[in-house]
């Protein structure tokens, strides 16, 4: 193998290994969205786990966070609690944040 090639392939596998990291944290993300939309619509417990993994489970529905978006601010709304758009993009932010530390640490 040539410079070149040992480059390219090293290349290659950061490339990898960084799209995993960032699939992991927008997941751990998703996540935790769904742990403090639980927390706002009153579920606790195994019921606000199985909600965190149905919040999970919207994004793979499509691409970007559109779909997660929709997902709780229909169940926000089925419980009358008001969370503007603005506020969850913002809460997605510093979750993201937070989801890198953990998967860092």
């Amino acid at each position: 193998m040539t410079t070149f090639d040992d480059r390219k392939d090293a290349f290659e596998k950061k490339h990898a290994h960084d799209e995993e990291l960032a699939f992991k944290a927008v997941a751990r993300r998703n996540k935790l969205l769904g742990l403090w939309v639980a927390e706002q619509i009153g579920l606790t417990g195994e019921a606000a786990d199985a909600y965190a993994k149905d919040v999970v489970a919207a994004d793979f529905e499509e691409a970007g966070d559109a779909d997660v978006i929709r997902k709780v601010q229909a169940d926000l709304k089925a419980k009358n609690v008001e969370v503007s758009d603005h506020r969850l993009a913002a809460k997605l932010a510093e979750l993201l944040d937070v989801a890198k530390k953990q998967l860092s640490a």
